[in-house]
């Protein structure tokens, strides 16, 4: 009964071994699981977008630069006027008089220049006499050089009186505008945006601050001002496409234009570390959207640059490495004490391409312009290459060169619609 045990022993002792044998033995590593896409060609366009608020195209603010209480406002905020119209009065009175005593002024100064011109046209006459007596022998020389003192002095009592009149007739003429402000009018054909003021306030004119009383617009031509950043304002030219789509009209889109472009810059928080710059944009709608009025939201989507028949990847397909881990990395030649050390880690973007054997291969790419959701490639890639697009994290950190890839089974916790970040 002794040799059964033995033999049990024995099979047991062989069976322990072939496990630990085994264990031992390497295995290959797991695969990664992955989401994988295919290059493509197709056409891509870099689009510039930027949130920013409707206005007309042609705002005019209507003020005066006189002061004086508003007597009679002719028109409602929203109505439409023409140019021309007649939108409202300041009381005339003061200025009525101001033009009044302006044109008596200028009267007696007419009345001057007749009365100083007669006086010298009839010293001259008299100064004619006086030389034809003196040629004669009739009279002295003393009673000509006086003739002319009287003449001169007539002639200069007659320029004093012209400058006097030219004086009079500029204050006249500044009454006269003045009375004439007193009458606000449209510069333009466009609807009244804000009244400012009420019939019986006062109206605080002056040359170095203006007192609006209201506001118009033209609203058959509208546009978007939008800030875009340092980076993208150089893609951006005048006559661009654009799409602009109002938070009031959820799901419409209207079509525009770049129109300008601001040359300087404008600078928020300078100097410290939360400095941002961007370029005011302005872009024209083609029409009026109905029911579209200024102050309303936008978000603009400028088409500024489109390539046909590019090789295209998923936006998220490419990553960065450092370039030493890169198979083909190179350390650079030492160039001596002159050289200076490179202090921060330098970076590659990569794309890890899915070769036959289900390996993902690490490769160096050039990139181009991008879209919301693709980027094209330059140098690199070959239509039809299979590149791993996610998970994110993956993709990101944990991918390495040559690590066996998989796709999640189809329906699984882990498919590409669930995995893709």
């Amino acid at each position: 009964m002794k040799w059964w045990k033995g033999v049990i022993a024995g099979g047991l002792f062989l069976g322990a071994a072939g496990i630990t044998v085994a264990g031992l033995r390497d295995r290959p590593p797991p695969s990664v699981e992955v989401q994988l896409a295919k290059v493509h060609k197709g056409t891509i366009t870099r689009t510039i977008t930027g949130a920013g608020k409707v206005q007309a195209a042609t705002t005019v603010k209507i003020s005066s630069n006189l002061s004086g209480e508003l007597i009679e406002l002719l028109v409602k905020d929203g109505e439409p006027v023409k140019k021309g119209q007649v939108l409202g009065r300041i009381d005339r009175r003061r200025f009525e008089a101001t033009v009044k005593q302006a044109l008596a002024a200028q009267s007696a100064s007419k009345a001057e220049v007749q009365v100083s011109e007669v006086e010298a046209q009839r010293t001259l006459a008299e100064h004619a006499r006086v030389k034809g007596l003196v040629d004669k022998g009739l009279s002295s020389g003393a009673e000509l050089e006086q003739s002319q003192a009287r003449l001169d002095t007539a002639n200069a009592q007659v320029a004093a009186a012209r400058q006097r009149l030219s004086q009079a007739s500029a204050v006249y003429e500044e009454a006269a505008s003045n009375l004439a402000q007193t009458t606000l009018v449209s510069p333009i054909d466009g609807n009244v945006i804000e009244l400012s003021r009420e019939v019986g306030e006062r109206v605080r004119g002056s040359d170095l601050s203006e007192d609006i009383v209201m506001i118009i617009a033209a609203l058959n031509a509208m546009e978007v001002k939008i800030e875009v950043g340092e980076h993208e304002v150089v893609h951006l030219k005048t006559g661009q496409p654009a799409e602009v789509a109002l938070d009031a009209l959820d799901g419409e889109s209207f079509q525009g234009a770049v129109v300008e472009i601001a040359q300087k810059a404008l600078i928020k928080n300078e100097g410290t570390e939360a400095e941002v710059t961007t370029f005011p944009i302005t872009v024209a709608l083609e029409t009026r959207p109905t029911g579209v009025l200024p102050g309303m939201s936008a978000e603009v989507r400028i088409a500024a640059e489109t390539h046909n028949d590019a090789l295209l990847v998923p936006i998220q397909a490419v990553t960065v490495r450092s370039e030493k881990t890169l198979p083909d990395y190179q350390a650079p030649v030492e160039g001596g004490a002159l050289q200076a050390k490179r202090k921060t880690e330098s970076l590659a973007k990569v794309v890890f391409v899915v070769d036959a054997d289900n390996k993902a291969q690490v490769r160096r790419v050039r990139t181009g312009i991008a879209s919301d959701t693709e980027l094209e490639i330059l140098e690199g890639l070959r239509e039809g290459d299979r590149v791993v697009e996610g998970p994110y994290r993956t993709l990101s950190k944990d991918l390495s060169h040559g690590n066996v890839v998989s796709e999640p089974s189809q329906g699984g916790p882990g498919t590409k619609g669930g995995q893709k970040s």
